[in-house]
């Protein structure tokens, strides 16, 4: 879920230090993981070569929405390039009330620029942490937005917040036993089994304060007859786990996954209103990048959660 895809690419290093980085303090990449256990699923599927084509229909059929939830793996560029598309497409269409983004925290945003703002202009506005998450990704669908007058706001937990979230219990009755037990089999298995069992229960807890305030930002940032992008990784945007159950029924939500490659993740039945496949990225070994980091990791550090 959130994966980026799968157990395959957890970034542990990061603990305690914002965004993507940040994130990292206890933040599974390994919800991406969370698809794994799922079987079937009898969601659409668009195939895509480049920039999705028919997704101006499939977008359509989702439409109108509060919010579209886009789950992309993070390291698959055509899911960027479906992201710009997307808010280009809604905002050619005066749809596009706003963008949220996983890869920026709450409280940063572009509500104050010009649509002439510069890349450093919104960069500073979003307090972008480049090291993190790759401008020249994530830069095109920001821009996009920014040039339609639209605002982008960051949407992930502050890294200030983190280590008060991982002691908050109450998050541990947020999800239905079921789906909180998915969660944990998730961080499991997207930590190549290497996680402390001690550690499950915190980092679920950061990754449902982390989809909480997700929500929170998007659901401010309603307007009536127009439409919230959230962009995130997969695993967030999942209906049964993720930032759809931080919600009131009365927010109209459309979820769509996209899958980089046949062997990603496939979201559980009724977790997504619709699947896009990509073309794979490229391969790696994420068990053996995550070895090498905690090998790498000083003693004392406390450990951190790979992303999702």
């Amino acid at each position: 879920m959130h994966t980026s895809g799968s157990p395959a690419r957890p970034t542990w290093r990061k603990a305690l230090q914002g965004s993507r980085r940040g994130k990292a303090l206890l933040v599974p990449a390994a919800l991406a993981a969370l698809a794994l256990l799922a079987g079937c699923d009898t969601t659409p599927t668009v195939n895509p070569a480049g920039v999705a084509p028919g997704w101006d229909r499939q977008m359509d059929a989702l439409l109108p929405t509060d919010v579209l939830l886009l789950g992309e793996q993070h390291d698959a560029t055509e899911h960027q390039r479906l992201q710009r598309d997307t808010v280009q497409r809604l905002a050619a269409r005066g749809l596009l009330a706003a963008v949220v983004m996983e890869m920026a925290e709450r409280g940063h945003g572009t509500a104050g620029l010009l649509a002439s703002a510069t890349p450093d202009q919104v960069r500073a506005a979003l307090q972008w942490n480049d090291a993190a998450w790759p401008w020249q990704a994530y830069g095109p669908v920001v821009m996009a937005a920014v040039a339609a007058g639209v605002p982008v706001l960051g949407g992930n937990l502050p890294r200030s917040a983190m280590r008060a979230a991982m002691q908050e219990t109450r998050w541990d009755a947020h999800l239905p036993a079921a789906a909180l037990q998915r969660q944990y089999t998730a961080l499991r298995e997207g930590h190549c089994g290497l996680l402390p069992e001690s550690q499950i229960a915190p980092m679920a807890r950061i990754q449902i304060a982390r989809d909480a305030s997700m929500a929170q930002t998007a659901q401010g940032a309603l307007q009536r007859g127009k439409t919230v992008v959230l962009i995130a990784g997969a695993g967030h945007v999942h209906r049964s786990m993720g930032v759809p159950t931080h919600w009131p029924a009365s927010v109209r939500a459309q979820v769509v996954v996209a899958r980089a490659g046949a062997a990603a993740p496939v979201p559980a039945p009724g977790d997504a209103d619709a699947v896009l496949d990509t073309a794979a990225a490229p391969a790696r070994d994420a068990c053996a990048e995550l070895r090498q980091q905690w090998q790498a990791r000083p003693a004392a550090q406390p450990a951190a959660g790979a992303r999702p």
